[in-house]
This record gives structure tokens, C-alpha cells and sequence, in this order.
């Protein structure tokens, strides 16, 4: 059975600690990230700067994450939650296919993201209903608007 959606690439990659200045200090300061944004979420326990580097299509965010409030959760500071985001074509098609193949996703479907995409999560861990999963690794898959999936699709 064909896939009816593509994979286009790495959109995002985030990485959380208890303090994101010294997150910024690693990739805004010495290696050159430029920050684009602040993202705050008390309902995702979240404070997150959102920085980047490349251009158009080969833009790749790195975002530094710190929990809201470090006593709640999600534990954003915690490394189960740092996560690999992947630019997808069409995000419900792949949901729908993934999960028929027994694939599990993190509670919370298809919602928008901190960068304004739509985004769903796979669980880092199966369950006994849906087996296969992100192997220890949360993954975000991120709804690619228009002219990303043109310029990655060729």
C-alpha cells in the first residue's frame, strides 16, 4: 500500500533544561543560532526561545525549552521531552495511516504548535493497543505549509 503523505525533513529539534539562558548561551552565542521568538505555555509548562539557522525550505529550529513551573508537568527540562520535530506534507493523512498501523501518538492530537503549524506527537513508548512508537524518542510531526512542501519535495 502506497504512504499517502511524504516525510520532507528536519523542521525542528528542541532541547530543554532547567535554565534556557544557558541553553542560548550554547547555540545563540557561541554557536550562532539566531533567536526568532519567546513561546510561553502554562498549560504545556513551557517557556521556550525559539532560534534558528538556514534559510527558506533549509530553515532548522532549535528550540531551548524551560519548564513554566519545574514542579508540574510536563517536565520540559526533563530529556524524555526533548524531542526531533519533522516537516510532514499532510499531517492528518499521516496520522491516520500511522495509527492504523498500530503506531501510538502522545494524547493531544492534532493542535497548533508554538511555530504556528498544525503538530501531533509519537509516543516515545508503545502500548499493548498501538506497539509501535518513537523507540525512546518523542518525535513531532509538523504540518509544512505550501511553499515548504514545494521546496522539499522535488
Amino acid at each position: 500500500m502506497t504512504k499517502p503523505f511524504k516525510i520532507l525533513g528536519i523542521q525542528q529539534i528542541a532541547i530543554g533544561g532547567e535554565d534556557k539562558t544557558r541553553l542560548r548561551k550554547l547555540w545563540v552565542d557561541l554557536l550562532g543560532f539566531e533567536y526568532k521568538s519567546t513561546f510561553v505555555s502554562e498549560r504545556e509548562n513551557v517557556d521556550e526561545d525559539i532560534c534558528a539557522i538556514g534559510i527558506g525550505a533549509h530553515e532548522i529550529e532549535v528550540d531551548l525549552m524551560q519548564p513554566f513551573d519545574i514542579e508540574k508537568k510536563p517536565a520540559v527540562h526533563q530529556t524524555p521531552l526533548n524531542h526531533i520535530g519533522l516537516w510532514v506534507d499532510d499531517l492528518p493523512k499521516a496520522v491516520e495511516w500511522l495509527s492504523a498501523r498500530g503506531l501510538r501518538f502522545a494524547p493531544g492530537g492534532i493542535r497548533n504548535g508554538a511555530g504556528g503549524h498544525d503538530i501531533t506527537f509519537i509516543h516515545p513508548k508503545g502500548n499493548e493497543e498501538f506497539p509501535l512508537c518513537g523507540e525512546g524518542v518523542l518525535i513531532e510531526l509538523v504540518q509544512a505549509p505550501p511553499d515548504i512542501i514545494a521546496s522539499l519535495s522535488s
